[in-house]
């Protein structure tokens, strides 16, 4: 590998659920909706401004998807920016699939400078109001929520990990939302995320294990409604579109992260729109 290689930023879950054709969108909606008018950076959710940004500031942009085609408009939004990306499919419940993943990413692209973790699931949001309380949760819910807020975190993070420490530098930035802060209830309509509190226990876990290896840990919670094409579609937002956040700024929100120096780096940071009363 060369010395002049670029930097690398591999982004996990680089498309997002509620994009034109997401699967939030489809459940919501009833089908997919037209993005042609929307900005070009809030149309692929949290990972895609993500990916444009570190692509854009230089980095050779790693989107990971379950299915390469879901992610091939945003590379070739990058690419139309000027940028490099190239796209690996990585299924986080699988963990030959992670390893093979990583394998891919370190024989074309070389170890990652930054791993943004931005993972994230819909299962449990069709369970009708009866089905409401834990005791009617099917298991398959919550193994979706274990695979992507714990063991996936957890697997990606052996993956980058001993690298970084041997070079003495490296970031690792986790995207999560206000249930890691404590345990709620999952009201109708919504995901299962108590067990995001997983995420956030293991970013705390990798600063106390690696900082002093000049590796840089952080947990982002992103404490409101993300604009994207599916979530800006819906009469909350259509209403009051400040509740929204703008995901080219939580980008930018993750990019100051990682250019942060070290003598005072950040662990956790909250973003929250401002009509809004930010989570405890």
């Amino acid at each position: 590998m060369s010395t002049n290689r670029k930097p690398v930023a591999v982004v996990i879950g680089a498309t997002s659920k509620w994009q034109s054709d997401g699967r939030n969108t489809q459940l919501v909606h009833g089908g997919e909706i037209d993005d042609s008018d929307l900005p070009i950076g809030v149309r692929w959710g949290v990972g895609g401004a993500v990916a444009q940004k570190f692509a854009q500031e230089g980095f050779l942009t790693v989107l990971t998807t379950r299915n390469a085609s879901n992610a091939a408009p945003l590379q070739a939004a990058i690419n139309e920016q000027g940028g490099d990306s190239t796209i690996v499919e990585l299924d986080l419940s699988i963990p030959e699939s992670i390893s093979s993943a990583f394998a891919q990413i370190r024989e074309e692209a070389g170890d990652p400078d930054v791993l943004v973790y931005n993972a994230g699931y819909i299962d449990g949001r069709d369970l009708p109001p009866e089905m409401e309380l834990l005791e009617n949760t099917p298991l398959e819910v919550f193994e979706t929520a274990q695979h992507i807020s714990s063991s996936g975190p957890f697997l990606v993070a052996k993956e980058v990990l001993p690298a970084m420490r041997e070079r003495g530098e490296g970031t690792i930035l986790i995207s999560n939302n206000p249930s890691s802060l404590r345990g709620r209830k999952r009201y109708t309509g919504q995901s299962l995320y108590y067990p995001r509190v997983m995420m956030r226990t293991l970013a705390q876990v990798l600063t106390e294990e690696y900082s002093e290896f000049g590796v840089h840990v952080a947990n982002v919670i992103i404490d409101g409604t993300i604009d994207s094409p599916g979530t800006r579609a819906t009469p909350r937002a259509q209403q009051n579109p400040e509740l929204l956040i703008n995901p080219v700024k939580i980008a930018e929100a993750f990019y100051y992260l990682y250019t942060q120096d070290k003598s005072c780096w950040t662990h956790e940071l909250q973003l929250t729109p401002y009509p809004v009363k930010p989570a405890f």
